[in-house]
């Protein structure tokens, strides 16, 4: 929504007309009030807690947290009544994309003729009764055709706005939204159930409000968390950049050996925690470089036996750096020791088989397969086909026979589709059956006395 187009705007505005007619019949019911006016500052109230996706970015407008408290007031007013609840919380609630206003309004419309139409489908099937006069298991089939009702509803609206203000496609827009907010709304209708059934008890508010507390409290938790989660990708994103300006000839490889290292991860069974500090580790492996002087990292030619050692010391400085960020946990010893190799000759300590930390035996296979497949100026860049077949080669001697036959079975089943490679814009992988290398130089970018030119100045 953020350049809004002409028929958005319309479709808005024909909402905002439902919405108002929903309210039209208002002087004209009997209500209960204060149970209006409690639900709506209940509302207004929970719509300013910060929310967070799982990737630490603040959550939009559309992802209501707070359902109960509406659904609450579909199972106890009258509908119009129903749908004079969100609109202070909805109309007050904080909003990071522009147009605020618009958006705002919109949500608040979207909710009051949703919870119309609940409270509509709950009333007609005496519902009320049900809450006042609590009957149950029978009290749960007016509440979750309310709840079907309600989460459809914002299902078609929401459906609407994709196709006229973020111009998806009309077969698409609607696929799978209903399925994928049935399930939270479901549990939110239950605690709304609870929350109606408990201001009508003896036991009044005060025992209503203690529905919403542990949810409050989880709500404040996983905030709490992704905010947490924000800083860590903050910090990693940064020690990456800086990576890539001092060494922007292999510019986005640290992302890809991210990518690869986490199917690896995945199709090894690692739970989603480990998965996700090994792809810390793919992007991170080679954050030692800024520790490398840049004129050996840029240099043209051949390295001197005293320069590669130089620029072989930086899995030693990375580990340095990141020593002290505890959320890396076990991506701290694939940074040390991933050009370790399992026959002992690599470095820097010449770490042998299991003695290599798991971590590090995946990250050196990610890293081996990128630079295959990445296009460099001294050569153009393997097949993919062809740089699993060299890592099969040296399977044994160099890498992990398993992370190798998991990368190759999660290519097989996912296919590989990279980041933009340093020197191809468009990322294209092109392959390159000339490829005169060694293996040794090819999979791990090692280079030996004998190279020459261009090929030979690259680092480890």
């Amino acid at each position: 929504m953020g350049s809004v187009p002409a028929w958005a705007r319309v479709y808005v505005a024909c909402v905002v007309l439902a919405a108002m007619a929903c309210l039209v019949p208002l002087p004209t019911i009997r209500t209960p009030w204060w149970v209006v006016v409690l639900l709506a500052a209940l509302y207004a109230g929970c719509e300013q807690i910060p929310r967070y996706r799982p990737d630490g970015r603040p959550a939009p407008l559309a992802m209501g947290t707070f359902f109960p408290v509406l659904l609450a007031g579909a199972f106890l007013l009258p509908p119009p009544a129903a749908a004079l609840v969100p609109l202070p919380g909805a109309l007050l609630a904080p909003v990071e994309q522009r147009p605020r206003g618009l958006r705002r309004v919109w949500r608040a419309a979207q909710l009051a003729v949703a919870l119309w139409a609940a409270s509509r489908v709950h009333w007609a099937l005496g519902g009320r009764d049900a809450v006042v006069e609590p009957r149950f298991p029978y009290a749960l089939v007016p509440a979750g055709a309310a709840v079907l009702v309600f989460c459809l509803v914002l299902t078609v609206l929401d459906g609407g706005i994709l196709v006229l203000a973020d111009r998806v496609p009309v077969g698409s827009a609607w696929r799978g939204l209903f399925l994928r907010s049935l399930a939270p709304v479901a549990v939110h209708g239950l605690a709304g159930l609870m929350m109606a059934v408990l201001l009508r008890s003896p036991f009044g508010p005060v025992a209503a409000l203690l529905v919403l507390l542990p949810m409050y409290v989880s709500c404040w938790v996983f905030a709490h968390y992704h905010r947490e989660r924000a800083a860590h990708q903050a910090t990693i994103r940064a020690l990456v950049q800086a990576v890539d300006i001092k060494d922007e000839y292999t510019r986005g490889h640290s992302e890809r050996v991210g990518q690869a290292s986490m199917m690896i991860a995945r199709e090894l069974g690692m739970d989603d925690e480990r998965v996700e500090v090994l792809r810390f580790a793919g992007i991170l492996h080679d954050v030692g470089k800024l520790g490398v002087p840049t004129r050996l990292l840029r240099k043209d030619g051949p390295l001197t036996p005293q320069e590669r050692r130089i620029i072989e010391l930086h899995p030693e400085y990375g580990h340095e750096m990141v020593r002290g960020i505890g959320f890396l946990g076990e991506a701290r010893s694939a940074i040390l020791h991933h050009h370790e190799r399992l026959d002992g000759s690599g470095y820097p300590y010449g770490l042998m088989g299991r003695q290599i930390p798991e971590f590090a035996r995946v990250v050196a296979v990610a890293d081996a397969f990128d630079a295959m497949t990445s296009t460099r100026s001294y050569r153009r860049a393997r097949a993919v086909t062809a740089a699993l077949e060299e890592l099969e080669r040296c399977a044994g001697s160099q890498f992990d026979p398993q992370m190798v036959e998991a990368l190759v079975r999660a290519l097989g089943r996912h296919g590989w589709h990279p980041a933009v490679t340093a020197d191809d814009p468009c990322g294209n992988v092109p392959p390159n059956p000339g490829d005169a290398r060694t293996p040794a130089q090819a999979v791990a970018g090692r280079r030996s006395p004998e190279d020459s030119g261009a090929a030979s100045r690259r680092a480890p």
